[in-house]
């Protein structure tokens, strides 16, 4: 986090911005991205005693998750998917899965990316109907090349990982995980302006 007594840009509206200022500025993107690992994490923390009606917290359903694909050796990658998935419950209460999907982009592939996205609909396979809702909208994403992936993902980790008896790894063991993954933009916006 920048203070006030690190290095500013002089301008007062973009237009007027020098190469000097965008330099001090980009240092100054660099040092805060390095810690985004540490701030989606604090982030996550903050499930943490939200029950929201369930037999466990958020937060440990989203660590039962990463624990249920780390031990059914799904790679890096997926588990810290795994573990982001409903990061978005705190903003996005209507979106959780759009939320989480944004965070992880940039860091993931477009089948990871794809699979979170769109799990929430796939998970109202096992409840919709009780709401009054289209349990089969997922049916809508039978062609897609990753339907079964995100079906797979729903069954076998997500929709189980609500057990107060089950293993549940503690985030200091995804730590590195979540730091590896989130090292390095494999695409962004400013990937051009990283690389210089």
């Amino acid at each position: 986090m920048s203070t006030t007594t690190d290095a500013r840009a002089q301008f007062t509206h973009m237009k007027d911005g020098t190469a000097e200022d965008w330099h001090t500025i980009a240092a100054s993107f660099g040092d805060f991205a390095q810690s985004l690992p540490d701030r989606i994490m604090n982030h996550l923390t903050l499930l943490e005693g939200d029950f929201g009606g369930f037999q466990v917290d958020r937060m440990t359903h989203c660590l039962q998750t990463a624990t249920l694909a780390h031990h059914d050796g799904k790679d890096e990658e997926y588990v810290v998917c795994a573990l982001l998935h409903d990061i978005g419950d705190t903003l996005g209460t209507y979106n959780h899965a759009d939320v989480a999907a944004v965070l992880l982009e940039p860091f993931v592939s477009e089948a990871n990316h794809w699979m979170v996205k769109h799990h929430a609909i796939f998970q109202g396979y096992y409840f919709f109907h009780h709401l009054g809702m289209d349990r089969n909208l997922r049916d809508n994403f039978l062609d897609h090349p990753h339907y079964k992936r995100t079906l797979e993902f729903v069954s076998k980790y997500d929709s189980p990982a609500f057990d107060p008896e089950a293993e549940t790894l503690p985030l200091s063991y995804f730590a590195p995980m979540v730091r590896r993954v989130f090292a390095k933009p494999r695409k962004s916006l400013y990937k051009a302006a990283m690389e210089e």
